[in-house]
């Protein structure tokens, strides 16, 4: 793949054989793999065709799990799902498949979203919905809240003046710098699918397990070696604001979606969510669901899809 750099913070052309695909540049300079898929109305049963005409200004942008990718399997099942009902970006967070950088697991990631976000924008989309899912979750409900994060969200963006894209957190005790706001960062609505509303949370074997991946050397050279995934070796320094709290300042269409089966995160994590977000926020808790996007199968994704359509007209 042949690529030309256009921007920082924008997006970097791709060219080549592998058409739709692209390399984003963050606010904070880690190169981001993203792909492109067009809406496929001829994969819609006839029935729903109007559905489809009437979201085709929609952008589904899908933002993965910890150690997914948008090559996934999973990934690319909801992509091929969501593109029955819009136009879909996936991408690969920092760390993760080809994407460059090391995952901050949650942290710096609202950048990475807001990449993907702004050259769905620069596809010409008229409205950008996120669809997130586990780790991706939290990240779409800091990014579609970020003005309630103020001088400490997006624009934490990141680390101010770190040149070395993998670097550490910024350190000191001085405010964070002001997010600049994007308005071709907006989005239209908000789906986060398995998502923790709160952070360090160890209530769980496999969140156990998750955090000795993360925070031990170990468990990140396992994590770097059989999962594909590149995690940074510092801590967070200043800890980003928490998802139940982000909520509160999301002021378009939001959805939480969680399963009765989540072997993660407890049924009182969505609850929170769905809580603190108000009258703004829909709570599906679905039977037999188990976590993120490995467990969402089609019926579960077309339902997710028909949501945004009718949210977003």
């Amino acid at each position: 793949m042949h690529v030309r750099a256009v921007s920082r913070g924008l997006v970097t052309a791709s060219r080549g054989p592998l058409p739709g695909r692209a390399v984003l540049l963050t606010d904070d300079g880690v190169p981001i793999e993203a792909a492109h898929l067009p809406v496929a109305p001829s994969a819609v049963p006839g029935e729903r065709r109007d559905e489809v005409a009437g979201g085709a200004g929609l952008a589904i942008v899908v933002a993965h799990g910890f150690t997914g990718a948008l090559g996934r399997p999973a990934v690319q099942r909801a992509a091929r799902v969501f593109a029955e009902f819009g136009g879909v970006v996936t991408f690969s967070f920092r760390g993760h498949g080809r994407s460059g950088g090391r995952s901050t697991v949650g942290d710096r990631e609202v950048l990475d979203l807001d990449a993907a976000v702004r050259w769905a924008r620069s596809l010409g989309y008229r409205r950008v919905a996120t669809v997130g899912f586990s780790m991706g979750g939290s990240v779409v409900l800091r990014h579609a809240g970020t003005e309630r994060e103020g001088t400490r969200g997006i624009g934490a963006r990141v680390a101010a003046g770190a040149a070395d894209a993998g670097a550490a957190p910024r350190t000191g005790k001085g405010p964070w710098p002001a997010a600049r706001k994007h308005e071709e960062a907006h989005v239209a609505a908000v789906v986060s699918v398995s998502a923790p509303a709160r952070w360090y949370y160890r209530g769980t074997a496999p969140m156990r397990r998750l955090h000795w991946v993360v925070t031990r050397p170990g468990g990140r050279l396992v994590s770097r070696i059989a999962l594909g995934t590149r995690v940074h070796p510092r801590e967070w320094d200043r800890v980003p604001l928490p998802p139940v709290r982000a909520v509160a300042d999301i002021r378009c269409p939001l959805l939480v979606v969680h399963g009765d089966r989540d072997a993660y995160f407890p049924l009182d994590h969505p609850r929170s969510l769905a809580a603190a977000a108000g009258d703004s926020c829909e709570l599906w808790v679905e039977r037999g669901f188990g976590h993120a996007e490995n467990a969402a199968g089609p019926a579960l994704l077309r339902r997710i899809g028909g949501w945004l359509v009718e949210r977003t007209r």
